[in-house]
């Protein structure tokens, strides 16, 4: 479970193909739904696309906005609802510290959420390293401590907001 990635692929640089991104999650989200029997409906699928359409976290209230501009009808449930099942099936996580969401890079594997946040553009990335989860279930387990979920938001510079200071 988890690797290490080198810097180039974790921060996506301007002008890489970032249609490929969105198209590979949806493929991966449509698998992933017929491989558990859940279903994966217009709207989830498009608050999904939402979700990726940057490399930036997105609020709920950011994404409704775009859904109403689409559908006139939708409101706060509606998006709420849509990314509990996204989350629920690891297709997206939530990035406690901004109450904003971001699509998981493998969701077909479990893993707990260790994030890069650019405190600058905002940009952040997901990094998914098994010596930091060893350490934490390690620590504790030491401290007779059962860990049921855990999220790492390390806020800092990207290298490209690094490279311009």
């Amino acid at each position: 479970m988890g690797k290490t990635v080198s810097k180039a692929k974790i921060f996506k640089k301007p002008g890489h193909d970032h249609g490929r991104c969105i198209k590979s999650a949806l493929d991966m989200a449509q698998s992933l739904c017929a491989a558990r029997g859940a279903r994966l409906t217009e709207l989830r699928r498009r608050v999904l696309e939402l979700v990726w359409a940057s490399h930036r976290p997105i609020g709920a209230y950011d994404l409704l906005d775009k859904l109403k501009a689409e559908r006139h009808n939708a409101a706060p449930p509606t998006v709420y609802r849509a990314l509990e099942f996204l989350i629920e099936l690891g297709l997206v996580h939530r990035i406690e510290s901004l109450n904003a969401y971001m699509g998981c890079s493998g969701p077909d594997a479990g893993h707990s959420s260790q994030f890069l946040i650019c405190r600058d553009c905002g940009s952040a990335a997901e990094i998914n390293d098994a010596r930091i989860d060893a350490a934490i279930n390690n620590l504790s387990q030491d401290a007779g401590f059962s860990v049921h979920h855990h999220s790492i938001e390390v806020e800092g510079r990207c290298p490209d907001c690094r490279s311009t200071r």
